[in-house]
């Protein structure tokens, strides 16, 4: 790809196209743009100059050299359709940011969770190191304001996406491996399915390349003996102490003495176990995130700045420094006493990751959860997960399914099933967003933490939460 190059993007207004629309546009790329609606990511993009159509149409690749379709666009699509007819290349994401990361030092982080957090804080610490990163991430990251940003440095730090097996077209040099529990069973329909995904990822890496792997995960462990056997180079890192598969002591990179700090977030210390090389990071890291998934995610950023061979000391300031990303623990506000939280957690594993951490910070406080499930087939898959899920919470709120890329089953499969079969002494279906709100505001009371965990639209209750909560507050006034 060439500086100056017109590329158009199907589905712009997502996660994935938005971060790359924006490094292409920052790269002096001309970048045009459709999607059904004006997404805040695509609001941000045409605020810049991108032109972005709402809706689409043959006339809206127009000029384009290269097409970009998101995952969730049909091969029926107009705009596909019109560019194969006129032998415009139409590539998916995986065949396109390849070519991107060529001449750059890769650092792709993967997992089934905890990879936008780990990505966002790689690249802010590079960035607070001046070491001016390209970055893609699943997030907007708080400190910069962006999910993307294109650098002059050498290093380029992208999420490697499972989904539609996205994170195969990458050849980073550097690859994080957070986890490995299965998901996504319209892509991969066993557990093996999906292990030997990120195996092939793994192997994507090749034998000059550095892996570091989660020893806390059983899965991700596994795939680091297999690679290691097959001759690629693994690192490990873990908490020490975990209720996890492996003594943590044994991992190259560990972090211990865990405990909440007055920041609301997660301190901790972190040892170099490696004959050559060792370091201990002092003074102790203070994460602004709470739980211990995100030391996990902070541990493997310390293991890659050490990798990279950069000063250990900046990059534990950088991370203390870290605000988050947004919808990952986001606190909106708080408002006569009640706290609003968003949150993207949508498996089994990352809501009770999240309600730990939530009562890690807010110890003497309430939880009041709303769940929105995320697609018919994961929620199907992990149908008994789910049941169990909220025993952290003392009310749960479930709305219907977020269908996303899927349609509804001819079964017509519902949330109201998994609310059936759950034994939580509090837990209510409402689907409709607005008598969600209702029922909250009518019955939150202060000291009370809210926490809206959806992957898809349900942080409009969040908002109209806090909206009727400041209404009421200035009517009491």
């Amino acid at each position: 790809m060439k500086e100056g190059k017109s590329v158009h993007f199907i589905g712009i207004g997502g996660t994935g196209l938005s971060a790359i629309a924006r490094v292409l546009l920052e790269s002096g790329y001309h970048v045009t743009g459709s999607d059904r609606a004006l997404s805040p990511l695509a609001k941000n993009l045409q605020a810049e100059g991108v032109r972005i159509n709402i809706g689409h149409r043959a006339a809206n690749i127009e000029g384009a050299q290269v097409v970009v379709r998101s995952s969730a666009i049909p091969d029926d699509n107009v705009e596909v359709v019109e560019a194969q007819k006129k032998g415009i290349p139409v590539l998916k994401r995986s065949e396109f940011l390849s070519s991107l990361m060529d001449e750059h030092y890769g650092i792709a982080v993967a997992g089934t969770h905890g990879k936008t957090t780990t990505t966002a804080m790689i690249a802010w610490m590079l960035t607070y190191m001046k070491q001016d990163p390209t970055f893609i991430a699943g997030g907007v990251l708080v400190n910069t304001g962006t999910n993307a940003h294109a650098g002059k440095g050498q290093a380029f730090v992208i999420e490697a996406d499972e989904y539609d097996h996205m994170f195969l077209g990458l050849r980073p040099k550097l690859a994080v491996i957070t986890n490995i529990e299965h998901d996504h069973p319209d892509c991969y329909p066993t557990k093996e399915d999906f292990f030997n995904a990120f195996d092939e990822f793994a192997l994507q890496v090749g034998s000059d390349g550095t892996l570091l792997v989660c020893a806390n995960d059983h899965s991700a462990l596994r795939l680091g003996r297999m690679a290691r056997q097959r001759g690629q180079k693994v690192y490990t890192y873990a908490i020490q102490n975990s209720a996890s598969s492996i003594d943590a002591v044994t991992a190259d990179y560990f972090a211990d003495e865990l405990a909440p700090n007055q920041a609301g977030g997660m301190s901790f210390n972190a040892m170099c176990t490696l004959e050559s090389n060792r370091f201990e990071v002092l003074p102790t890291i203070n994460l602004r995130l709470p739980g211990r998934h995100n030391v996990q995610n902070a541990l493997a950023a310390l293991a890659v700045a050490h990798r990279m061979q950069l000063p250990i000391e900046q990059a534990g300031a950088a991370l203390s420094e870290f605000q988050g990303t947004g919808r990952r623990f986001e606190v909106r506000g708080e408002i006569n006493g009640i706290t609003i939280v968003d949150d993207y957690a949508h498996h089994p594993t990352e809501i009770r990751a999240t309600l730990s951490a939530a009562h890690m910070r807010y110890p003497k406080s309430s939880l009041w959860v709303v769940w929105q499930p995320h697609t018919y087939s994961r929620t199907r898959l992990l149908f008994n997960d789910f049941t169990t899920a909220f025993e952290q919470a003392e009310h749960v709120v479930v709305t219907e399914i977020y269908a996303a890329r899927e349609k509804q089953p001819d079964d017509g499969f519902s949330s109201r099933q998994i609310v059936a079969e759950m034994t939580h002494p509090d837990v209510q279906y409402i689907s409709d967003f607005s008598l969600a709100a209702m029922y909250l505001v009518d019955r939150l009371a202060p000291g009370d933490v809210l926490i809206v965990l959806s992957a898809g639209d349900a942080d409009q209750i969040s908002a109209q939460v806090e909206a009727l909560l400041k209404k009421r507050s200035e009517q009491s006034d």
